[in-house]
């Protein structure tokens, strides 16, 4: 069996296939796009995941093109990779991303990356960057689940995605899944494909961050509650 760290790493370098998106719609692969990209996440994943201990599933949409379609590595941007793992991408430098903001301030309060990444695995069941085309032909962030035919033309692809995660070994009896409308598509394919017991459902990162500052730490305190829950559970 490989470690975590061999299997996500080939996994990220593999080509997209040939997707028949909806007019409007376009993938980004990180490590075809942005220079760094494939070197960061080979760092990340060595740094974090280099050793075979299973890991409990945390389960994205699919990664923002200024964090993880840069970094390489989910809910992350260069200045969070830099200052909270220590690798510097000094090619390349990603705007600021919402979602990190979050999830770094969770993270720590957890006890760090160290602890954090030794017992959790997060990830998109479509790893690479959506975007959209705008009427003023600007491209943006698109989600996995925006249109019906989007969904039904990565699903296949989310579908191999998640065999392969399986195959490191998660402990998937719970799992967590961020953002309420990611899970309804998470259920969906779950019919199809079984793969969990319980799914906690927490709300998105970026949700917290942009509408619900105000109240950050309570949901701070909420996802530390199921990741404890999570974490009780050892399969």
């Amino acid at each position: 069996m490989k470690t975590i760290a061999e299997t996500i790493i080939a996994l990220n370098k593999e080509l997209p296939p040939s997707f028949s998106l909806p007019k409007g719609y376009h993938v980004e692969h990180p490590f075809l796009s942005h220079t760094g990209s494939l070197w960061a996440m080979k760092q990340f994943y060595n740094m974090y995941y280099n050793d075979k201990s299973p890991r409990h599933f945390i389960i994205g949409i699919n990664p923002g093109r200024h964090g993880a379609a840069i970094t390489g590595v989910p809910f992350t941007d260069t200045k969070r990779l830099a200052s909270y793992c220590g690798i510097t991408m000094s090619a390349t430098h990603s705007s600021h991303e919402v979602s990190a903001l979050f999830m770094y301030d969770m993270i720590q309060a957890y006890g760090g990356v160290q602890l954090f990444y030794q017992h959790f695995f997060i990830h998109s069941l479509f790893p690479f960057a959506l975007l959209k085309q705008t009427a003023s032909n600007k491209w943006v962030n698109a989600n996995y689940y925006d249109l019906p035919e989007l969904f039904q033309a990565v699903k296949p692809f989310m579908l191999h995605t998640l065999s392969r995660y399986l195959s490191m070994g998660l402990i998937t009896q719970k799992v967590i899944v961020l953002g309420k409308k990611n899970a309804l598509f998470i259920e969906q394919l779950h019919k199809e494909y079984p793969f969990f017991e319980e799914m906690i459902v927490l709300e998105h990162p970026r949700y917290i961050q942009q509408y619900k500052a105000s109240n950050k730490q309570a949901y701070i305190d909420k996802y530390l509650l199921a990741l404890d829950e999570l974490h009780a559970n050892k399969g």
